[in-house]
Formats: C-alpha cells, sequence, structure tokens
C-alpha cells in the first residue's frame, strides 16, 4: 500500500460508497481500493471504476449485493454523490396530525426516502424513513426518521429494521437478500419499486386493497386471519 493520504474528497467519497453497500464497511472498502487502483485513489480512477469490476473483488464480500448498490457506490467514487447528499432538510414534508388510536384499522408503512415523498431510497443507504398511517379513508405522514450514525455501525441493517420496528410494510426502491431478512424477521413486509415513484400515490394503492378484497400478505399484515396456503408466496399487490 502506497503513501494512503486521502484529500478530504476522495474520504467523503468512499465514505458515501460504503454507505450504498451492505457487505463491507469504509475501512474495507478502502483495502478494495487499494487491491483495484492503489492508494490514494485519484479521481481519474474512481471515476473509471466499473460495477462489475468492484463486484469481483472484496474476496468476494459483494458478490450477494444487490447490482443497484454496486452502481449506487460507483456512482458516489465517481463523485456523482447520492440523493441523500443532495436534498436539503428544508424540502422534508411536513407533518399530519396523528395520535395513536386516531385511524382504527389502519397501516402503518415506512418509506424508505432520501428527501420529499418519493420513494427513492437503498434500504441500506437511505437518509430517512417517512412513517404514514393509512386507512381506507385517510392517509397520513405521522414521523420523519433520520437514520443516525448508529447506522453505519457493525449490524447497520438490524439498526435500521429496528428503527421502523412499528411498521407493517415497508416501501424501498431496492433492499438486498440479507437486509430484507432482517426487516421480515421484524414483522414487516418489504415491497420493492425499483423505479421509484411517489410515495403517496403508492399509498392509494394501498388504501384501494384494503377497501377491496387485500391480499393474503397485506391482510396479514393488518392483524386479519389469512389461509396460509394463499399467503405461502404473496410479495406484490398482484
Amino acid at each position: 500500500m502506497k503513501n494512503a493520504t486521502l484529500t478530504r474528497e476522495m474520504a467523503l467519497r468512499i465514505g458515501l460508497a460504503a454507505r450504498e453497500l451492505e457487505a463491507i464497511d469504509a475501512a474495507q472498502l478502502l483495502k478494495v481500493l487499494d487491491e483495484l487502483v492503489g492508494l490514494p485513489p485519484s479521481a481519474e480512477q474512481l471515476s473509471a471504476l466499473k460495477p462489475g469490476r468492484l463486484k469481483a473483488a472484496a474476496g468476494g464480500l459483494l458478490k450477494t449485493q444487490s447490482t443497484e448498490a454496486i452502481k449506487a457506490a460507483c456512482a458516489a467514487l465517481s463523485g456523482n454523490l447520492p440523493g441523500n447528499m443532495k436534498t436539503p432538510d428544508s424540502i422534508l414534508p411536513p407533518l399530519d396530525d396523528y395520535s395513536e388510536g386516531d385511524m382504527p384499522g389502519s397501516l402503518r408503512i415506512a418509506c424508505a426516502s432520501n428527501g420529499g415523498e418519493i420513494v427513492d431510497g437503498h434500504f441500506g443507504s437511505c437518509r430517512y424513513f417517512l412513517i404514514y398511517q393509512v386507512s381506507v379513508s385517510e392517509i397520513r405522514l405521522i414521523e420523519i426518521r433520520e437514520v443516525g450514525e448508529a447506522a453505519d455501525g457493525e449490524d447497520k441493517n438490524g439498526y435500521r429494521a429496528a428503527l421502523i420496528g412499528d411498521a407493517q410494510v415497508l416501501f424501498v426502491a431496492s433492499i438486498g437478500g440479507p437486509a430484507a431478512a432482517k426487516v421480515v424477521r421484524e414483522g414487516i413486509h418489504p415491497l420493492k419499486f425499483p423505479q421509484g415513484g411517489t410515495a403517496r400515490a403508492h399509498m392509494a394503492d394501498v388504501q384501494a386493497r384494503i377497501a377491496e378484497a387485500p391480499p393474503p400478505w397485506l391482510a396479514k399484515a393488518m392483524g386479519q386471519e389469512v389461509d396460509a396456503l394463499r399467503f405461502a408466496g404473496e410479495s406484490s399487490f398482484e
């Protein structure tokens, strides 16, 4: 390893890239970069790093990482900062009035977001979880939970899952298998929306399903009795 003194900008890029990944932390990513391009890396070297090359490195640690996360990490390394560094807190949506028990028969949904009422967050790196209470007649944004520094610890997926442990459903742009398993263990049903979209539009779809005959997974999330055979394999609104 050559002189590993990093500029502040390079250190920021590496730190942000590590946040996009579930399998390794910033220190491990630094070792991977040393293997791939040497340290300290230049801006040109990081910009030229391809997702396939990054995924193949790290002794196989990144083999199970989602393609979306690998691409996001490469984008951060190249200087294209992820949304959680671009969205000022001033544009966070206002909360709706809510007290526990206000909406009988409602469902609590967590939405992974980097700001605004959109589903644009990868579970392992989103900056916020928007918490909604949804019933047949109402959609209320009741809380915005910012992911703190503890999320960068040894078990960041466990920390994030616990942060939304009172929700029954999670809307997320992408999530890896190990993280999804921890979310499920918290009793939360994850739903992926790779194309993003507005949170309230997705909530409106939930409302329609509640009003009609909810699919087994949604009925179970709402505490309703369901046929176990019908529930098996359900993972979407279809």
